[in-house]
Order: structure tokens, then C-alpha cells, then sequence
């Protein structure tokens, strides 16, 4: 879902001359991701991240290089107002970051920007560019050997080695201030009685500290290779009740006392993974989304784990491997990892390589030094990464390059492609194959091409759409875009306000007055109901509403539809037919009919459910939907439809199903049922073909998984010892990444990177390769294995028109051949298939081709079932089907006696002649000529045909 596109940029960063081996050694974003801090040796700078430009610097003179050491790692407070750096001699050095309101950098282009004098502004850089200036506020010397920093709201949480111990000091203040909140300095060293669950000994340091934000686990490293999941717990000292505005980073005076608490979520020794693989952990990156910890290896590996939740089972760790075997010890230890923010894939950057994972384990787009090391490639990053981190939206990855020579450590900004699922989960967004770039949408058309087409991976199908440069010069970075049932509208939502585009005008809609645009920003998701836009928003005055735009109609407040506020925050957004289902920070599930009128469209509410001790965090709900029952769909009120619809609902990477249950008192009820974990996307197809209809599909990183009938889980336990886990019926296993599935055309369309690297060029080229896989024959296997025969036939009808229905046949029958090798003869599904086959006109074709393709070693087995391949043979001839007659008597080459072999020939070739199939002709002379290099056979099958004898 994340795509590597066009080249990398790379940044002139400055240099102190001065300093022989002043080189970049780290970069590092704040909290809101407005601006980065590059270091170097002596020099700390803070860069805007859009447009890329310095802003402040600050080079430490040689008396302070001298007395405090160099510099060696940069880190941001999370209110982003200062930088701390650590140096190699273990002192803290602050520095306070002033914006300079008199003084704006680069308003002399700006103002030739807007007057259109020079260039355009690019996407983002439409906003004034505030000036800054670095202020140095002191210098702490630590007790002990500093290991790691770790900024936090109010003090300073860092390690050391020598004590081995957790401290925490407050930020100093300025002269004349005193912190109120705070009782001083504290030590908690790494021994049993403050740590517990960590299993260490007298060497055992905290390696590395992983934080997010305030009141949510944090990972630690420890030096012996272990991971952590911790928190910082404050209990009351004091009798009485605890004081609710306490938070566990500013404790009150003489009222709180801190603890601890934590699991050890990896050990080299423990975790499950065969030698040479396991290895020290050295990185850890949390992914509170999905519920997930990366932990990186000295080795290079990585492993993803699960939170612990409770006595519960837990999911498996998941080994992720670079897809080249020969590569996967080629990419050195693991440098540093960050996950995007919407959590769906993590950067990883290795001492020699680096990688965009998926959280379900797919590799999107990687690189190691083995495959880039020709030494006119100028992208330095390419053979490894020391530092990286997202930028705004994730539509920009930040890399600085890991090399011994101090020139080749470069910045550099590789611009990435999104599908647009990351941000909303609708039906619409997987149909048409949606990506987002930073200032364009591309829209897959295979679903409107010829069969061939689609199939075809040369056919660019893609098409592009740039939104106007004057919304998303200020509005950047894209957060929401949706496409319409029928393709033909999408919108899409920036910082703030949105904007919508049709197909048939070519034209975008915006909001003429800027000052309307930016009263809202879209906080839940957009969605097409036929040429009316659903939008939820939030506004100014931080109240929740949902707005109902027309296409027809301008885009300004007054020509709003209809107007829905809510008292909590809208987490997402669904649409079921007419029913519009919204789901908020409050746990409820509000249900909406969408109602046109003879002037308008409006909403009417049907009522809401409470999922309260159901789900446990309603803002990781990711998508949603809802099946309703045919006898309430043909009879029942609409309004009633929650009451019994079947709900689906995606928390973070878990898949879970909602089935109603009425009570005594017909107070409604749900049953919890776990489908799956680890799911990236999902979506349920209500009006599918046959089978799959009211199915529903899930992808987890290896395969697309399908429950078909999904509507009737529920009521069925199909496994009785976990009766609230249920697999799926098909899997299928695909090589590339799902975006788009064509249920008419039974195909998945995909996308793999493709990177172009040449000895000529200085610079590496990314783009997009789209892919193709059929699904029929999976459906069909299933229930063929099933014994559902008319089943299977009844499915296979929908798609009998297609060119390439021949082929999916053909890949059923050399799939059930190659699997069953060793499958006996009374579990083999064979049979099955043969009757299948039987009901269509090209089951002849089927055979014989799947036969030539296959091993002659199974060719006893798949006509000992099939029939005589004599007398397909001579079927085929009397259906004058003359190239499958000809394909069989290749067949019949390889298992009978030549003579044999030259009667049919002349039988096949007289009909040949007699039909005028002179290609047919021509390829059995060729083929009989090959077989006798004296060319008697030929010969003698030409006469008995009553071809005259020619004299050589």
C-alpha cells in the first residue's frame, strides 16, 4: 500500500569546513512533523519539512567541542520547543527554539510566488514560512555513561551504564522560576526491587528507549538483546483518593510514588526461531494501531510481536524475511525503524539496505548494497540507512545514508504513493484501485478495459488526476480521498476543507471563499451516496458534524444538503445501500437512511448502538460494515435493520464479526466471533457473483483471505474446540500487493515495486508494476473439495464468457494434479474436478493442455480418471475440434507405439486437408518430420493420406 515513485531528492546540507571530520550523523522530526533537526559533528540545524529549507543553526565553537565532546544524537521535546543534544563525553546540551515574528525567511519568493511572476508553489509550501533561531539554554553533565535520551513533557528520562540505571530529571527553568510539580531527581537502578520482570545481571544496561506519547506503553532495549513493553505507573503515597489531574509525568508534591510495570516481549534465547536466525535485539518501534512491536536484531532480522493482553492466547510471533534468500544475510544489523502514522508499514533501515514493510510482513519496496554497488550510483541510501522518519502524511520518506565516507552521508527524500485505505476502508477504494500521491490521485481503469487488457502487464490502465495547485499549495498534506460506486466522481480532503472532481467535466470543485475551507477539516472519512458527498467533519468551534454536499451545487456553506451534528468525534464512516452507518470516539454506531427528497437529500436517524465492553478502543476501528438478512431485506422495515444486521468491524489488525442476539426483554445482544488478525485491509462484497455473494475478504501481508456466506458464520460452529476463532474457506496466496479485486472479471489486480538501476544513470528509478491473479479456480476448489459439484458448475457460469475462462480451468485441474501427488486415492479430489469439467464444451481442451504441461508421471493417474487419451482422441476428431485432436496425439506420441502413432496422424491429417486447416497441416508435417530425421515417417504418413510420392 506504500510505493516508492520517481527518484529521491537530496538536501545540501552545510558542513563546517573547519572540522576535518564533521559529517551528518543524525536526523529527527518533532512531534507535529513541521520541521527536522540534521546534526552533524559540531553543528545542530532545523530544516521546515515543507518546503525542505533551513531555517536555524547553531556550530558549536572548538572550546565547547573540546569541553563537551562532539555531538552524537539529537532528540525534540514533545511540545517541539527544544532540542536536546547528547555528546560523546555523556553531557546534555538544551537549546530553546524561538520563532522570530519580525521576521519572515524567504518572503521575497513568496511574493513572487503568489504574484505568478516566477513558479507555481509546490504542494505544501503555499503557508508563510515562519522564521526561527536556536537559543543555547545550558549544558548538564550527567552521573554515569550516558546511553540513551529520551525527551519527555517535563523532564528528562535518560540511561545509563555506569551506574546501570533509569534516571529522570526535570528540564531546568529559567532563572527566577520554580516548577511546582515536581519533587526532584530520581534513579531507578536496573536491580529486581525496581524492575522485577527484567532478567538482568551486573552488565545489563537499557540500551535503547522507544516513546510515543504520555500515558501509553513505551519498548525498551536492554544490552543483553532483550525487548521490553513497559509503563510508567503512579500510585498515591497518601491516604484519600487519587487525585484525577496527576498524570504520570508530573507527579504532585508529596502524592504520587512511581512504579514500574512491564513484559519482556523478546529474548534471543526464548523466541521462537531456528539458529542462525535469533539474534540480540538492538531496535524497537511500537505500533499502538495494530497493537504491534517491530523488534530489530543484531543479525538483521525482524520479528513482529503481538501486546500481550492478559491470560489470553497471543498472536505468534511473525519472522518478517527478505523475499531474495540469498540476501537475507547481506543486510547487516537493523539501523533504525519508524512506522508511518496510520500504522500500515514500517521503514526499516539496515546497516547495508533498507525496506518498507507492511504490518502484515510484505515487502513493498527495499533495497540492499549487494544489488546497488556500481560506483557511478549516486544514491548514497540505497546500500544502507543509518537514520529515517516519515514525513506529513506519509507521503515522504526521510533517509540519511549509512557510509564510512563523510561525503556519501546525504539526506535524502523519497516521495511514496498510498492506496487510499490507509486512511478510509470503503468497498469503492478496493474496487477501483485508489492511490494517493502528495499532489495527484491515480485511479485504476482496468475495470473498464477488455478482458486481455486487464491480464495484460504491459496495459497502463492507470490514470492520473493532479488536484488544483491552489488547494493543495496550502492544504497539503491529501488525508481522505473516496471514489463514487461508478467510478466517475472523487474527492479528496487536505488540512483543512475538501474538494470533489467529476469524470465526465474534468473539473475539480473547491470552495471560492478560502475562509469556508478552512472553518472545517474532514475527521472521519468521505464517501459518495450516487453525486452526493458525504463529509464528516469537525469544525472550528471543535463540534462533529456530517455534511451532505451535491456535485451539481458550488462548494460553499449554503449549499450544504443537510447538516447531522454529533457529540463525539466520527472514527469512520460506511455505506450500505441507502444506510449510512457512523461510528464515533464515544463507542456508538449511529445508523442513517439517506433519503432523497424533491429538492434535496437528507438523513434520518434510525437510532444508535452502544459498543460498550464490546470494543475496547472504538478510535482503532479501522473499517466497518453490516450484512442484513434476506427475509429483512425483503420484508422488513429499513429502519429496523440494525436490530438484526450481522455487523463487521475492523479494530486495529483484528477482524471481528457481530451477530444479534435477542433476549428475554428483546433487548439486542452481540456475539463476538475473531475471523483473523494482523488483517491490513478488508472489505465485504454484499452483491458478489454466485458464491460470493455477502462475502468477505481480508488481506493479511501473504494472502487474500475469503469467508464466503459470511452472512451465516455466525450461526454455524465449524470448530468446536475454538468456537470464536473461524478459518476461512479460500485462501489465496498471492507474490504481489492487492489493491483492486474485479469480482466480474475474477481477478486481483496488484501492484509490486520496480526499481530501474543502470551503470549510466547516477540515480534510481521507482515505479509501479501492476499485476494480475485469478481467483476463480480457488472458489472452485473449494467447493469441488466440498463435493459440491452443481455448485461449482452454478459458480463457474458467471464467468463462461470470459477469454481466459479456458485458463482458470486449466490452472484448477494442474493445481489439484501437482497437490495430490501423495494423496491417496480415496481422499483425492480429482474425480471431482473431471465431473466438473464434463459440464462445459472445453473440458477436451482443458485436459489435454493441462496434460503437455504437466509431469508424464501423472499423466496415469489424470486419465485413469479422465478416459483413454485414445478416445479423446477420436472424440475430438468427430467434433472436427482439430487442434485439441492434434494436441492429443502429442500425448499419444509419448505412450504408444510409433505405428499407432502414424494411423492417427494420417487420419488427423486427411481431416486436416479436408477442412482446409492448412496450419494444422503444417505444424503435424513439422512435428512428424521431427520424430525421424530420415523423414520415412513423413513420408509414409503422406502417402497413406494420398499425397503423390516424391522422387528426392
Amino acid at each position: 500500500m506504500y510505493f516508492a515513485t520517481n527518484s529521491a531528492r537530496v538536501l545540501a546540507v552545510p558542513i563546517n569546513a573547519e572540522i576535518e571530520t564533521d559529517y551528518i550523523i543524525g536526523i529527527g522530526i518533532n512531534s507535529r512533523r513541521s520541521h527536522f533537526v540534521v546534526l552533524t559533528s559540531s553543528e545542530i540545524s532545523v530544516w521546515k519539512v515543507r518546503p525542505p529549507v533551513l531555517l536555524a543553526s547553531l556550530r558549536r565553537t572548538q572550546i565547547s567541542l573540546d569541553e563537551h565532546g562532539l555531538n552524537l544524537a539529537a532528540s525534540w521535546s514533545p511540545d517541539g520547543s527544544k532540542i536536546v543534544v547528547q555528546t560523546t563525553t555523556s553531557h546534555i546540551i538544551l537549546l530553546n527554539l524561538y520563532q522570530t515574528p519580525d521576521f519572515q525567511p524567504f518572503s521575497k519568493f513568496r511574493s513572487l510566488m503568489i504574484r505568478g511572476h516566477t513558479f507555481l508553489p509546490g504542494p505544501g509550501e503555499g503557508i508563510t514560512i515562519d522564521g526561527l533561531y536556536l537559543q543555547l539554554h545550558g549544558v548538564i553533565n550527567t552521573d554515569g555513561d550516558l546511553i540513551w535520551l529520551s525527551p519527555r513533557a517535563s523532564f528528562l528520562l535518560f540511561s545509563t551504564r555506569n551506574p546501570a540505571a533509569v534516571q529522570r530529571m526535570p528540564w531546568p527553568q529559567d532563572e527566577g522560576t520554580v516548577d511546582q510539580n515536581w519533587l526532584g531527581h530520581e534513579t531507578w537502578s536496573l536491580e529486581s526491587q525496581n524492575f522485577p520482570w527484567i532478567d538482568s545481571t551486573e552488565d545489563t544496561t537499557l540500551y535503547r528507549i522507544h516513546f510515543i506519547k504520555s500515558n501509553a506503553p513505551e519498548g525498551w532495549v536492554s544490552s543483553d538483546g532483550k525487548a521490553y513493553l513497559t509503563q510508567n505507573i503512579q500510585q498515591s503515597s497518601l491516604s484519600g483518593p487519587k487525585e484525577e489531574e496527576s498524570s504520570d509525568e508530573s507527579p504532585t508534591r508529596g502524592g504520587t510514588e512511581d512504579t514500574w510495570t512491564g513484559v519482556c516481549i523478546y529474548s534471543p534465547t526464548k523466541t521462537e526461531k531456528p539458529e542462525p536466525y535469533s539474534s540480540r535485539a538492538v531496535e524497537i518501534a511500537l505500533n499502538p494501531r495494530f497493537s504491534i512491536a517491530a523488534v530489530g536484531t543484531e543479525s538483521g532480522d525482524i520479528v513482529y510481536l503481538s501486546f500481550p493482553e492478559g491470560i489470553e492466547a497471543q498472536v505468534p510471533p511473525k519472522w518478517i524475511e527478505i523475499p531474495e534468500i540469498s540476501l537475507r544475510k547481506a543486510c547487516g544489523r537493523v539501523n533504525t525503524f519508524e512506522w508511518t502514522s496510520d500504522g500500515y508499514a514500517l521503514a526499516v533501515g539496515w546497516e547495508y539496505g533498507w525496506a518498507v514493510i507492511s504490518v502484515g510482513g510484505r515487502f513493498l519496496s527495499w533495497a540492499i548494497a549487494e544489488n546497488y554497488s556500481h560506483p557511478q550510483l549516486k544514491d548514497y541510501f540505497m546500500r544502507g540507512v543509518s537514520h529515517l522518519f516519515w514525513g506529513p502524511g506519509n507521503f515522504d520518506l526521510f533517509l540519511l545514508s549509512n557510509s564510512d565516507e563523510p561525503n556519501q552521508r546525504q539526506v535524502f527524500i523519497l516521495p511514496f504513493a498510498k492506496s487510499s485505505f490507509t486512511a478510509q476502508q470503503t468497498p469503492e477504494n478496493t474496487r477501483y484501485a485508489f492511490l494517493m500521491m502528495e499532489d495527484r490521485v491515480l485511479v485504476y481503469r482496468g475495470a473498464d478495459q477488455p478482458d486481455m487488457s486487464v491480464i495484460n502487464p504491459e496495459s497502463d490502465v492507470w490514470q492520473h488526476i493532479k488536484t488544483p495547485i491552489d488547494y493543495i499549495s496550502n492544504n497539503w498534506p491529501l488525508r481522505y480521498s473516496t471514489i463514487s460506486n461508478d467510478g466517475r466522481l472523487i474527492a479528496v480532503a487536505g488540512r483543512r476543507g475538501l474538494i470533489h472532481y467529476s469524470m465526465s467535466s474534468g473539473r475539480w470543485k473547491q470552495f471560492e471563499d478560502p475562509s469556508h475551507e478552512q472553518a472545517f477539516f474532514v475527521r472521519g472519512g468521505l464517501i459518495w451516496f450516487h453525486h452526493v458527498l458525504i463529509a464528516a467533519v469537525e469544525m472550528a468551534n471543535k463540534t462533529y458534524q456530517v455534511h451532505l454536499y451535491s456535485r451539481d451545487h458550488e462548494l460553499s456553506p449554503k449549499t450544504i444538503l443537510f447538516t447531522e451534528a454529533l457529540v463525539s468525534p466520527i472514527v469512520t464512516l460506511s455505506l450500505v445501500d441507502n444506510s449510512l452507518l457512523v461510528y464515533t470516539a464515544s463507542n456508538e454506531l449511529y445508523h442513517y437512511l439517506v433519503i432523497p427528497t424533491s429538492d434535496s437529500v437528507v438523513l434520518h436517524s434510525c437510532g444508535s448502538i452502544s459498543f460498550e465492553g464490546v470494543v475496547a478502543a472504538p478510535n482503532l476501528v479501522r473499517g466497518m460494515s453490516w450484512m442484513i438478512p434476506l427475509s429483512q431485506k425483503n420484508f422488513g422495515d429499513a429502519a429496523d435493520d440494525m436490530t438484526c444486521a450481522t455487523i463487521t468491524l475492523l479494530i486495529g489488525g483484528q477482524l471481528v464479526l457481530l451477530t444479534p442476539r435477542k433476549n428475554s426483554t428483546r433487548d439486542v445482544k452481540y456475539d463476538l466471533k475473531i475471523l483473523a488478525d494482523r488483517i491490513e485491509f478488508c472489505w465485504i462484497h454484499l452483491r458478489g457473483v454466485g458464491a460470493l455473494e455477502n462475502s468477505l475478504w481480508g488481506f493479511d501481508g501473504e494472502a487474500v483471505r475469503v469467508w464466503l456466506d459470511a452472512l451465516t458464520i455466525g450461526t454455524t460452529s465449524t470448530q468446536p474446540e475454538a468456537p470464536n476463532v473461524i478459518v476461512e474457506n479460500v485462501r489465496l496466496p498471492l507474490e504481489f500487493y492487492p489493491l483492486s479485486v474485479l469480482m466480474d472479471k475474477g481477478i486481483i489486480i496488484g501492484a509490486e515495486q520496480e526499481i530501474v538501476s543502470r551503470a549510466s544513470l547516477p540515480v534510481a528509478v521507482f515505479r509501479l508494476s501492476t499485476l494480475s491473479q485469478l481467483f476463480i479456480h480457488h472458489v472452485l476448489l473449494y467447493h469441488l473439495q466440498k463435493k459440491q459439484v452443481q455448485e461449482a458448475v452454478q459458480f463457474a457460469a458467471n464467468y463462461q464468457a470470459l477469454v481466459f475462462f479456458s485458463h482458470s480451468l486449466e490452472v484448477l485441474l494442474h493445481t489439484v494434479l501437482e497437490d495430490e501427488d501423495e494423496t491417496e486415492e480415496s481422499q483425492s479430489v480429482l474425480p471431482e474436478v473431471v465431473e466438473f469439467l464434463d459440464h462445459f464444451d472445453v473440458s477436451m481442451e482443458v485436459v489435454v493442455s493441462c496434460a503437455r504441461k504437466t509431469e508424464m508421471t501423472r499423466w496415469d493417474r489424470l486419465f485413469k480418471v479422465v478416459g483413454d487419451p485414445k478416445a479423446l482422441f477420436e472424440a475430438s476428431m468427430r467434433d472436427t475440434r482439430l487442434p485439441t485432436a492434434a494436441s492429443y496425439l502429442l500425448v499419444l506420441h509419448n505412450i504408444q507405439q510409433l505405428e499407432e502413432t502414424i494411423e492417427d496422424a494420417v487420419k488427423l491429417l486427411s481431416k486436416a486437408i479436408e477442412k482446409k486447416s492448412w496450419d494444422i497441416a503444417k505444424d503435424l508435417m513439422r512435428f512428424l518430420r521431427s520424430i525421424d530425421e530420415d523423414g520415412a515417417v513423413l513420408k509414409d504418413v503422406l502417402r497413406r493420406a494420398g499425397f503423390p510420392e516424391i522422387d528426392n
